[in-house]
């Protein structure tokens, strides 16, 4: 195997109120993460924590986590705002061969494609498989340049807006990619997906699918997703004689945490309360659409301080307040599922991604837990969609060569590679319904799998609420200003779950931001 040069560099610090929401825009301030595409880079990925935005998930997730998807992945996965510091470095490709997947093609053979890509654990899997599964069948060599998530989503704001060509792939997600592609940043794949059979676009599920889509035209392919819904101990519930009911609503779920509750030990519940528009937002806003709030009505009008997003609110934080976890207003992802995990929370509702760490071998509680739909109110469903998932830049002159990655990275082939190799608990699965009727998965993930496929085929980002929306998104509104609205909203709510400051006078400010937005938007 052909050696590889290592690049290092220090990953700037990025302040989530500053920066977040300025990504899109390329206007995150200067790019410090300056990398060498020749380079093959990598390292170990930093503690993961999936949000249902951002989503990046544990080692152990059955997809990733968001997210995520993390989530999960994972966010999941640093979060979307909030700040990532570590390193980078070329480890070494390992992995032994496979007959499937992709074979040689004389017109990409020899070909070398620079991918950008976000250091959440399922990457950091396929950079280690890649040589000698998608080089040797290919010829294609993969130079990865991996970064923590918030310094990727900066990176490739400014490649992908300047079309700079320095990379091929990237790894967005179904926030970023319909904004992309209106700008023409990403390259239309439908063709590809159309001519290559072999990849069965069919089998994507169809959420998926559309999410990543525009104008009926495919622009990213998912490597893997996710949605969220509720962990529970059932052990807990069955001692304290509660019965989870099938479809929760969240009243329901309150008074089931009011009820298991101990302060001194067990608390009822794990929320996020840690700002950002992927942190806190991620599970509020869908407990937003549910009560019947929306962020924008469809002609534009800001409704964050109307009734319904304030009582949605309102009970989250109270709800948090008096039945979470200590710390909530600085708890992610990371932290409820470390809460849950230790058995110090009897409930969270988050990314289902999540639910590949509960039920890992080495989990003190594996085999403990349940899994029920989102709560709701007043709506069917309310889980959100994430996906973190590969997107070729416009100005790539690699695209065929580029597609081939990507097909691969998304193949049923690699997730039964995954498998046999890594484990089936590693599979980045959440995005093809061919991985929901393997036997060695649904084995390994029979305590959640059918949960998390349900949740991922009812989420509907086109009609999230109880009123038509002015874009699309369930845990977002997907506009390029929501990063930095929904973490400066998210800094105040969180203020009121640390006790300082209302919830109505945390949304009368958001209301004036979220009407500053909107102005750009009216007709």
């Amino acid at each position: 195997m052909k050696s590889t040069r290592t690049t290092r560099r220090t990953s700037s610090m990025l302040v989530a109120a500053g920066c977040a929401g300025m990504l899109l825009l390329a206007a995150c301030g200067s790019d410090t993460t300056t990398a060498d595409p020749a380079a093959t880079t990598g390292g170990a990925a930093p503690s993961s924590t999936s949000n249902g935005f951002a989503v990046s998930t544990p080692a152990s997730t059955p997809s990733e986590t968001g997210s995520a998807t993390g989530s999960a992945t994972g966010s999941a996965t640093g979060s979307a705002t909030g700040s990532a510091t570590g390193s980078s470095s070329a480890p070494t490709s390992s992995g032994g061969g496979t007959d499937a997947g992709p074979t040689k093609n004389p017109a990409t053979d020899g070909k070398t494609i620079n991918v950008l890509m976000v250091a959440n654990p399922q990457m950091t899997d396929l950079q280690k498989l890649t040589a000698d599964n998608f080089t040797a069948k290919t010829g294609i060599t993969v130079n990865y340049t991996v970064l923590p998530e918030n310094d990727m989503r900066a990176k490739a704001a400014i490649e992908f807006k300047n079309q700079a060509g320095q990379y091929d792939v990237a790894t967005l997600s179904n926030f970023e990619i319909p904004i992309y592609a209106k700008n023409k940043w990403v390259a239309d794949l439908t063709s590809y997906t159309k001519s290559d059979t072999a990849f069965n676009q069919a089998d994507v599920l169809p959420t998926m699918t559309k999410a990543l889509s525009v104008d009926g035209k495919i622009y990213g392919e998912p490597f893997y997703g996710e949605s969220s819904f509720l962990m529970y101990r059932k052990d807990v519930m069955q001692a304290k004689g509660v019965t989870m009911p099938a479809n929760p609503t969240w009243q329901q779920v309150a008074d089931i945490a009011a009820k298991v509750d101990d302060p001194t030990g067990m608390r009822g519940i794990c929320l996020r309360g840690q700002p950002g528009w992927g942190q806190l937002f991620a599970p509020l806003t869908t407990v937003v659409n549910t009560f019947g709030g929306t962020w924008f009505e469809k002609d534009w009008t800001a409704k964050v301080n109307a009734p319904e997003f304030k009582e949605a609110t309102n009970f989250y934080v109270n709800l948090v307040k008096q039945h979470g976890e200590a710390g909530a207003s600085q708890a992610g992802f990371t932290e409820c599922l470390n809460n849950l995990q230790q058995g110090k929370a009897a409930m969270w509702y988050d990314a289902t991604s999540a639910a590949g760490s509960l039920e890992a071998a080495d989990s003190p509680n594996k085999g403990k837990f349940g899994y029920a739909p989102a709560p709701v109110v007043k709506t069917k469903s309310a889980g959100w969609l994430y996906t973190w998932s590969w997107a070729a830049e416009e100005k790539s002159a690699k695209k065929d060569a580029a597609w081939k990655f990507i097909s691969w990275a998304s193949s049923k082939a690699y997730e039964e590679l995954v498998g046999a190799q890594l484990g089936w608990s590693k599979v980045p699965a959440g995005k093809r319904a061919s991985t929901y009727s393997n036997a060695d998965y649904v084995k390994s993930a029979e305590a959640f799998a059918p949960a998390t496929k349900t949740a991922i085929e009812t989420a509907d980002p086109e009609n999230p609420g109880v009123q038509p929306r002015p874009a699309p998104g369930i845990q977002f509104v997907d506009i390029p200003e929501f990063p930095d609205l929904g973490t400066k909203v998210s800094q105040y709510v969180s203020s009121a779950i640390a006790g300082q400051g209302s919830v109505d006078s945390a949304l009368d400010q958001g209301q004036a931001l979220a009407e500053t937005v909107a102005k750009k938007y009216k007709k």
